[in-house]
């Protein structure tokens, strides 16, 4: 299960948590221009914009969970077990593996409004990327600082959505996640008034009881309600220190802890990652789940225009400042 976000202050940010049971071991992986991008029905793409994000590298080819390309346009592939539907080949349409879109897109697109032109013409493929990777069920939210889409292959075909909160979770398909936003629409970020009953003297006795009823527990829905009550009403400033920060911030009101969510294996999902893009710089930051430290990969300090991968191990063990 994975919460994707995006944020605006002077720049804009794009990021979210991968939460898991195991790691196929991600990477910091970035794509220069000139590195031959292969597509099992679209032959190859030899030059294309540079590409940054995490993703597990299986021969040669990066398998991105989500990236940005140096134009400013990010993806994020979610879980969407049970509702995810690919097809098989169709011949009037660009037939494109589901490990293959963000890659497609990011290779060629600056906008949401290009990727949508793109997404009218793609026919996600049933396939695998080899015997060892099964198909990966997904839906995804594109985004740049004008506009969010959220977009979902389901049995009934390709449905793209607005996405306004500039949030997305996993199930149940993005339509009703938004629809049960109107529930919620009684919380505040500010003090309640007693609206409960004539004659009765009720007072506040704490801070943020404007909150109160915002849901607390593991699930997508409940994420997604949370996520966006706190990204929407999220305030920072406009520099880059404080602005990531507080990205960090609004993704860890949904971490998950190891030992709250059991698995049927007996192992618990937990947040492998958190990732925060700062889509107009280039830069890819990343905090692990035994290391709080946030860790920094810019694209632009390295040569974008060769045609080898650049890739970084994450660092996974905590990194802890003494003070004295």
């Amino acid at each position: 299960m994975c919460t994707a976000v995006t944020y605006k202050s002077k720049d804009f940010y794009f990021g979210r948590t991968l939460d898991y049971e195991f790691s196929y071991g991600d990477e910091v992986t970035i794509t220069p221009r000139n590195y031959p991008f292969c597509f099992k029905e679209k032959g190859v793409i030899n030059s294309h914009f540079a590409i940054i994000g995490m993703a597990h590298v299986v021969d040669d080819y990066p398998l991105y969970y989500d990236a940005i390309n140096e134009k400013g346009l990010g993806i994020a592939g979610l879980n969407f077990v049970g509702n995810a539907y690919y097809n098989e080949k169709v011949v009037e349409k660009d037939n494109i593996a589901h490990f293959e879109l963000i890659p497609w897109l990011l290779c060629q697109c600056t906008t949401v409004k290009e990727a949508r032109k793109l997404i009218e013409k793609i026919n996600l493929l049933n396939c695998q990327f080899n015997e060892d990777l099964p198909v990966a069920s997904l839906h995804w939210i594109i985004s740049d600082r004008e506009e969010t889409i959220t977009v979902e292959a389901v049995k009934e075909g390709i449905n793209v959505y607005d996405n306004p909160v500039g949030v997305l979770t996993n199930n149940p398909p993005f339509d009703l996640q938004m629809f049960e936003l109107n529930k919620y629409m009684h919380l505040s970020n500010k003090s309640p008034e007693n609206n409960f009953a004539n004659g009765l003297n009720l007072k506040q006795y704490s801070r943020g009881m404007g909150a109160i009823g915002l849901p607390g527990d593991l699930t997508s829905q409940s994420r997604f309600i949370r996520a966006s009550f706190i990204k929407m009403n999220s305030v920072s400033g406009e520099e880059e220190k404080e602005s990531v920060s507080q990205f960090f911030h609004i993704l860890n009101s949904v971490d998950q802890q190891r030992g709250c969510c059991e698995l049927d294996n007996g192992k618990y999902e937990i947040t492998i990652y958190t990732s925060c893009c700062n889509t107009d710089k280039g830069i890819y930051y990343y905090t692990t789940y035994d290391n709080h430290q946030i860790t920094a990969v810019d694209m632009y300090k390295e040569n974008l225009n060769g045609d080898n991968l650049v890739r970084y191990e994450l660092i996974k063990e905590e990194q802890i400042k003494m003070q004295n």
